[in-house]
């Protein structure tokens, strides 16, 4: 079975900066795609960001510039660095992988951007 436990959300100022990781087990790490997603009350979940196993990482065009994944593939591990944080990058982010023809999620963790 596969588990993905998220950490490191909370409050931030805007103009600040947090980083979340990811903790996986489970599965061969080294070997697949993680993503992290997004979501607000009443929205879908939004794509985020993802990286792949040899560390190529892609953007959503929102936080190109701001944010940056990168992953440990010896702690098993995916972190989303997150800086000039907006109020509109609140939201329950979640981390994500697609293991076995399924989709295995964390249980998110909550990121709330205000002064």
């Amino acid at each position: 079975q596969v588990y993905l436990v998220e950490s490191g959300g909370g409050l931030v100022q805007p103009g600040g900066s947090m980083r979340l990781s990811c903790a996986a087990s489970g599965l061969n790490f080294r070997l697949f795609t993680m993503n992290w997603y997004r979501q607000t009350p009443g929205s879908e979940r939004n794509l985020v960001a993802t990286i792949t196993g040899g560390g190529s990482g892609n953007y959503t065009d929102s936080v190109k510039g701001r944010f940056i994944i990168s992953r440990d593939n010896v702690r098993r591990s995916v972190s989303l660095q997150m800086n000039s944080l907006k109020p509109e990058d609140t939201a329950v982010y979640y981390c994500n992988v697609r293991y076995g023809g399924r989709e295995f999620w964390g249980r998110g963790t909550q990121v709330t951007v205000s002064s």
